[in-house]
């Protein structure tokens, strides 16, 4: 899939340009620049911006995630990322709490699956490769 600010080499080296890409809304004040995606790994790489207040929804990693906070502040349950944090979340890790007070932007590189779940513990939605791909071609598409 080719997009605009982002080149591959032959060798398969990746160039992503969060300057020349277009933001994806994923809704509740974040949008996201999908830098990577790989169907055959499971992984994948986001630059995310969070508006004033936004939150994710309380969800479990199926696989670990990795991130880079380079403006703002994430604060969840681990506790709070300010600009040049790196953080670490484990495979099973589970967030019920992650939000920012102020505009906040990061890069975040995912292994496998996160499972969004209700307020009662029950799965809402799992997002992976396959979501950022559909969601990706849709706004291509429409």
């Amino acid at each position: 899939m080719n997009r605009k600010g982002i080149s591959t080499s032959e060798d398969g080296d990746i160039l992503a340009n969060i300057h020349q890409m277009d933001w994806l809304d994923v809704g509740a004040g974040t949008h996201f620049k999908v830098l990577r995606l790989c169907e055959t790994t499971g992984q994948w790489a986001l630059y995310v911006h969070m508006a004033p207040g936004a939150r994710f929804q309380a969800h479990r990693h199926e696989g670990n995630g990795q991130f880079f906070v380079t403006k703002g502040e994430l604060i969840y349950d681990a506790g709070r990322a300010t600009p040049g944090t790196y953080g670490f979340e484990p495979i099973f890790a589970t967030h019920l709490d992650a939000h920012c007070e102020q505009e906040t932007e990061m890069l975040f590189m995912g292994e496998g699956a996160v499972t969004y779940l209700h307020e009662d513990g029950s799965v809402d939605y799992v997002f992976n490769v396959q979501t950022l791909r559909d969601a990706l071609e849709s706004t291509v598409n429409s």
